[in-house]
């Protein structure tokens, strides 16, 4: 046998990480991937440093908080020299092979204004060797595949409307208008499975990136109608939508931006009602299972093809989903369900860790510094998270964290957002940080907002305590460690190199 070298790194778009342990984990049907996690380890207490899908994408390929990389919004260009996986894979020897998307807007300093590339948030990463397309608003491989198949629609987006199969008026849970076979997640792994073939006699690296079960919520037969919608827990959350306003000033805003409407197409209106709302999370959940039947394609074409036990295999997801809870869609929130994602690493001689669970904090920096570390390269500095590979190995480091940290901006430069028009804030200010340690929950803003704060010993998410005297030096406790990790963690990309007689040296951030 070969030397073990393979990467292959997989997100997921949106999945929730209670969809595999939690509140849904009972009412889904993933069995590739419950069957991976008995071979690999999982990592209980896992999340995204920032969202939405460009900025949660920016962090977990460049290993940087938000704060540094900057690339904070949708179409928020990324510096075109900040070290990021394709690049430092490259200098391992590998082509960064990627199946799929990253979401990236490119630095307008490096391109002319003419360039396409500065139209569309939705470029490849710098350093990434884009095998197939499979973007969001664009992938024309797949509107080709589709045309090619003789489905027929005016425009892209009619893609994403549900089709009547009597030719009625279609309803949420109606199927798309093409066959499981042909979906956008059947195409990309196709796509893989033919692109990666030629390479088993090579250590190789790709990324594949599921856009499912991201919204527009709409599945091909048998997915769209899978699970009754009867069946699924209904949303958590307090009574009504005015009961979560009052909450805080930042959820008046949050309601009215993301409603069910903007999660689905083809209807004028999506009234919020108990049934449409369980339709949309049953179609959710129904995306949930096509991606872990292609998910289970690929682990078994890696075992058939005798690769499967020299390949790192990395899954996880880019950010959450509210689905409803708290009366509120999307991933532009301060709640764990928005952040909270699953992890799941198998690492090649492993096996004496095969269905360990992992609850130490850790975060979706973390994950290009693991892969960097297997192959051997050098983890640059300006990476602010660390190698997963001591945790994956049974071993907690006596320094690893104990909280984890997350970023949200809601601000938007070109036309100002309901939060920002509502709650008075500026393009800078409109940001918040949240803290989470093994009890409460922080969340500051950098605008003039009250904080909030959790007691997850107590209601958790469901009650503010920020104001209540008895939670006052907790809360002050979490402020300062707030500060605390926004200054150890300030941009190091420089910051450790010395300037000598011998010339330029430099000190590992980690040991």
């Amino acid at each position: 046998m070969r030397q073990a070298g393979n990467v292959l790194f997989i997100i997921i778009d949106q999945l929730r990480a209670d969809c595999l342990t939690g509140a849904l984990a009972d009412h889904v049907d993933l069995p590739n991937i419950r069957a991976f996690m008995d071979e690999a380890v999982t990592f209980n207490r896992h999340f995204s440093v920032t969202n939405p899908c460009g900025p949660s994408r920016a962090s977990l390929l460049t290993g940087q908080y938000a704060m540094n990389h900057r690339s904070v919004r949708n179409g928020t260009p990324l510096r075109h020299d900040i070290p990021n996986i394709a690049t430092e894979m490259r200098k391992a020897g590998y082509l960064p092979m990627l199946f799929g998307y990253t979401d990236t807007s490119a630095d307008p300093r490096a391109f002319d204004a003419n360039d396409p590339v500065l139209k569309t948030y939705e470029n490849p990463m710098n350093g990434f060797h884009e095998v197939v397309e499979m973007r969001m608003e664009e992938s024309y491989p797949w509107q080709s595949h589709l045309m090619q198949k003789g489905y027929e629609f005016e425009n892209y987006w009619d893609v994403y409307k549900p089709v009547s199969p009597n030719g009625g008026e279609p309803k949420l849970n109606d199927p798309a208008l093409y066959r499981a076979e042909d979906s956008d997640t059947a195409f990309l792994t196709d796509a893989f499975l033919n692109g990666i073939a030629a390479y088993h006699k090579q250590n190789w690296f790709a990324h594949l990136t599921y856009i499912r079960p991201h919204p527009p919520l709409v599945a091909p037969a048998p997915y769209n109608d899978m699970y009754d919608p009867a069946s699924i827990p209904m949303p958590a959350g307090l009574a009504s939508p005015e009961d979560e306003v009052r909450v805080h000033p930042f959820f008046g805003p949050t309601l009215d931006t993301y409603t069910a409407r903007e999660f689905v197409h083809g209807f004028d209106e999506v009234e919020p009602t108990d049934e449409n709302i369980q339709t949309l999370r049953a179609i959710y959940l129904g995306l949930a299972t096509e991606v872990d039947h292609h998910i289970g394609r690929v682990v078994q074409y890696l075992k058939d093809s005798g690769q499967y036990d020299d390949t790192l295999l990395v899954v996880t997801a880019d950010h959450g989903e509210m689905l409803g809870d708290r009366h509120s869609w999307g991933k532009m929130s301060v709640y764990d369900a928005a952040y909270h994602t699953p992890l799941i690493i198998r690492m090649p001689g492993n096996q004496s860790q095969a269905g360990a669970v992992i609850d130490a904090p850790t975060e979706s920096i973390d994950i290009t510094p693991t892969i960097l570390d297997w192959v051997g390269q050098d983890i640059p500095n300006s990476m602010d998270g660390r190698s997963l590979l001591p945790l994956v190995r049974g071993e907690t480091p006596e320094d690893w964290r104990n909280y984890s940290f997350s970023e949200l901006d809601f601000s938007e430069p070109e036309a100002a957002t309901k939060w920002q028009k509502i709650l008075g804030t500026g393009n800078s200010d409109s940001c918040l940080g949240i803290l989470r340690d093994d009890r409460f929950t922080l969340v500051e803003f950098a605008a003039d907002l009250p904080p909030m704060l959790f007691d997850h010993q107590g209601q958790g998410e469901l009650e503010n305590v920020a104001d209540k005297p008895e939670f006052a030096a907790e809360l002050a406790r979490l402020g300062r460690q707030m500060l605390r990790h926004r200054m150890r963690n300030m941009d190091h990309t420089l910051s450790l190199y010395s300037l000598t007689s011998e010339g330029a040296k430099s000190q590992r951030r980690y040991g």
